[in-house]
């Protein structure tokens, strides 16, 4: 069955308003940088977000910021954008905060089938308001849920037309465990290869889990800081 679609914007014509979308990425790098584009001329709004971070002011899931079309974010890091700063102090914007490793294991357990499960981080915490808390083997433990979506938007270096996916390096990051975990999985890719061409043993994502590939015309690959200095 060949995935590819023609184009971003056709890819997520049918993302729906008030949608739960998980978005890869890790600050900047790995980030479906076509697919939020097209969401974003698309005007679909009320989205509840599950990403890492929400990119900066101006780019990667910024941009869907400015245009008000995110309702929610559940995330780890939000230190690199002003606007999800401001909106959330003035009540605009939910945010749901999660440790990182938390957030990931509850993406993975999402995809696992695995509906929760207990974690020492956090107890004593914010984070553990209102949740179940335990004790094994003398230690206090959390009760996380798992994380499940309606879309992922996933960023890979290269896919067949099966939607098989291979990764580059640490663009990996939160990309791998989210293609798993929703309904309808988009891979945005730089390469497009025939079946076979892949070794199965390169295969990060196998197909299964992936309903739909594009092919991103362009990428910028923005970092959020740049530090340099003399020679």
């Amino acid at each position: 069955m060949d995935k590819v679609f023609p184009s971003a914007a056709e890819a997520v014509a049918d993302i729906p308003n008030g949608a739960t979308l998980m978005a890869g990425g890790f600050g900047l790098c790995g980030i479906p940088e076509n697919l939020i584009l097209a969401l974003r001329d698309r005007g679909v709004s009320g989205l509840t977000v599950i990403s890492n971070n929400c990119g900066v002011d101006d780019f990667g899931l910024g941009i869907l910021l400015h245009t008000r079309q995110i309702k929610k974010m559940i995330s780890s890091y939000v230190g690199e954008n002003k606007e999800f700063e401001r909106q959330y102090l003035s009540g605009e914007l939910e945010v749901e905060l999660c440790p990182q490793g938390t957030l990931a294991e509850r993406i993975r357990a999402g995809g696992a089938g695995i509906p929760a499960f207990f974690t020492p981080t956090g107890y004593g915490t914010l984070a553990a308001d209102g949740k179940d808390t335990r004790w094994f083997d003398g230690r206090p433990y959390v009760m996380e849920r798992a994380l499940l979506a309606d879309f992922a938007i996933v960023k890979a270096q290269t896919a067949d037309r099966l939607g098989n996916l291979v990764f580059d390096k640490t663009a990996r990051n939160f990309n791998q465990m989210m293609a798993t975990a929703a309904r309808v999985t988009i891979a945005e890719v730089e390469e497009l290869v025939e079946p076979g061409e892949i070794d199965p043993d390169a295969v990060h994502v196998p197909g299964i889990y992936v309903h739909r590939v594009l092919v991103g015309p362009h990428y910028v690959k923005r970092i959020e800081r740049r530090t340099t200095r003399e020679a």
